[in-house]
Parts: structure tokens; sequence; C-alpha cells
């Protein structure tokens, strides 16, 4: 991103702050934004800007955005006059108007490149959107830009965040810390308020460790509860696509936006798609939503040596015992036959098959 076009985009943030100054941007909550919105405090185009504006000056140190969509206040705009004509109210769902920020390896058919981070695929700017992107847009989201990923979702032997097209994010919190990766452009964006929400992926760790390294609240779905169509696969027993926010909340409102079936991905989200709770997942989200429930802890994945980890991490599973029965116990079994677990067949037998149609879509 050219240097003069980031101070340009840095300037309109104090516009945007004039524009809705009973609004407070920082940390803005989705269910913050829709509110602003309702009561007129709030326009979608004036939540763009100061995102452009914190991503004009933060990404320069970051790192976590590789590309931001031209058409963004397009379609802010667009978004502000859907919600004029329908007398306030949010057109189409949850995430209208609010503005997403996507990992480089969802496809988009906005004048955005899709190239996993690498400099091979600059200029993949495909004709059809991931199946993720279809269901956002129908959302009335904003697709705000692309997130700097872990190069080929870190299958090329390089540092975590680092693509040859964004350099090396940095972790917001300390620079001198990893962001995890693969997906390390969306967790650092969502810690540093870049973007209202944003899209990860998954294969084997990429949207759970830098959502852990970047202290935001990550969720990785059942394999086909979202559409694997049109994003660039590593392998498709394991990839899915899962959101990277700043609260619970936000996450939920992402997670509902993007589940369902695709023809595009049929096998997959075909039998995941049956199991969507009626009326989605955000009737879930009340305070007593632990109450009754077992929560199995496998600690041989999770838990370090370190002191001040273990001790956070105790501390965790106390506050949930309040309300749910924590199932807490190491399994002898995955220690002794790592490779009975999916990561360990695929490492075993990744590029002995190829893969099937419901992998990369353009």
């Amino acid at each position: 991103m050219a240097a003069p076009r980031l101070r340009v985009l840095a300037a309109v943030v104090a516009l945007a702050a004039a524009g809705c100054g009973a609004f407070e941007f920082q940390e803005a909550t989705v269910e913050a934004i829709q509110l602003g919105f309702r009561n007129g405090s709030l326009t979608s185009a004036a939540l763009v800007r100061f995102y452009l504006g914190r991503i004009a000056r933060l990404n320069p140190l970051l790192r976590a955005v590789i590309e931001v969509n031209p058409d963004a206040l397009a379609q802010a705009a667009r978004a502000d006059a859907e919600r004029r004509a329908s007398g306030g109210r949010l057109c189409a769902g949850g995430l209208h108007g609010v503005p997403v920020l996507l990992k480089d390896n969802i496809a988009t058919r906005d004048r955005l490149n899709t190239t996993a981070g690498s400099l091979a695929l600059l200029g993949s700017v495909v004709p059809r959107d991931a199946g993720v992107v279809a269901r956002l847009r129908r959302a009335g989201a904003v697709i705000l830009g692309k997130a700097n990923p872990s190069e080929w979702s870190n299958f090329r032997a390089v540092k975590e965040g680092w693509s040859a097209r964004g350099g090396q994010t940095m972790n917001p919190y300390d620079l001198s810390a990893t962001p995890c990766g693969s997906s390390s452009g969306p967790g650092v964006a969502a810690a540093a308020n870049m973007a209202a929400v944003t899209l990860g992926s998954e294969t084997d760790g990429s949207i759970l460790c830098p959502s852990s390294f970047n202290s935001v609240v990550g969720i990785k779905p059942t394999l086909g509860l979202t559409s694997r169509s049109g994003v660039i696969p590593i392998t498709p027993r394991q990839d899915t696509v899962g959101p990277m926010c700043r609260t619970v909340s936000d996450a939920v409102h992402v997670l509902d936006a993007i589940v369902g079936y695709d023809k595009l991905d049929a096998e997959a989200t075909g039998a995941a798609s049956k199991y969507i709770p009626r009326g989605g997942y955000t009737q879930f989200l009340r305070a007593d939503g632990l109450r009754g429930k077992r929560i199995g802890v496998c600690n041989v994945f999770f838990v370090g040596k370190d002191k001040e980890h273990l001790d956070v991490y105790s501390k965790h599973l106390d506050t949930m015992r309040r309300g749910s029965k924590i199932l807490d116990r190491t399994t002898s079994w995955m220690q002794r036959k790592p490779t009975a677990l999916a990561p360990g067949r695929e490492l075993r037998s990744g590029g002995s098959r190829r893969y099937p149609p419901t992998g990369w879509r353009s």
C-alpha cells in the first residue's frame, strides 16, 4: 500500500469522528454499531472512514492488512441509503453496514487480490465470491479488505505472520512476541481496532492460536458448518472458516451470518447445516448459558509448563465451573498414538492425494 495513500486515509479519521460525535468508535461491538445505526449517531460511511484511518496509522507498524477494498466506501454509502429507505431498520441482518476484514485466502469478486500472501498469485482477482463472502454480502456487510496471513497458511517454511506480500505481522501487545498464525492479520486487526470484525481460516490451529496470542475471540467451526468454496485449500478434511472478533457476542453474530449450506461445497455443508439451530446462535448469548453444560478439557494439547500461563488457565477453568461441569483430564491414548488424530493423519498422507471438487473454486 503506497505511503501517500496511507497519509490521506489517516486524515479522514477526524472527519469520521466529527460527523458522529456521540458514537464511541474504539472497541465498538456489533450490537453498539447496530444501536448507532438505529438512533442516527452512526453511519456506515463514518465507520469505514474510521477503520481506514486506523489502518493508515497502524498498519505501517503492525502489517495486519494486506490490501484495502477500493469499493468499501461505496458499499458503506449503499448500506446507509438502504437503511434510510427502510426507515432506519437494519435491512438485511445483524451485520448490515458493518465492515469486515477477510484473511487473504478467502476469495472476493471486489477489486481485491486473493493470494494467500504469496507474490505468485498477485493479480488473482477472481470472478466469484467465496461461499462465506456471499453470505456476508447477503447480510449487508461491507468488505473492508484483506488481512495478512502467514504465507500459504503456514505451509511455506516462514516465520509466523510473515508473507511476501504483506511482510511481518506484529503482535500489537508486544512487538517482540509472535502474533501466531496462520490467521495472523485477522487476529491483530481485530485486537488493534482496524476492523469491526474479521474472518480467519483454520486447518490446524490457525484461528485459535492467533486469537489466543492477540487476546481476541476466535471460533473454529465444525467442518462443513461454514463453506470452503472459494477458500485456497490446505486439506478438505480440516479446512474451515470462522470469526475472529473482540468479543464473544461479535463472534457469534458473525458466525450466524456465515454458516449454512452451499451447493459449491455440498458434501460438507449438506451434512453440517442440518444441525444449525433454528433461530441461529445469538439466541444462546445468555449470562446463564453454561448452566448444566458438560465441557471436556484435554490438557495434553493446551497446557504448557509456564506457571503464569497455568495460573491464568486454571482461573478460567474455575470460572467455568461456577456454571458448568468441567471434565478435566488428560487422555493418554492421544499421547501414545498422535496419528489417530486428524492432524497426524494429514501430515502422514498429505501430498499423496488430490483435492476433491469441494476444494478451491474461483
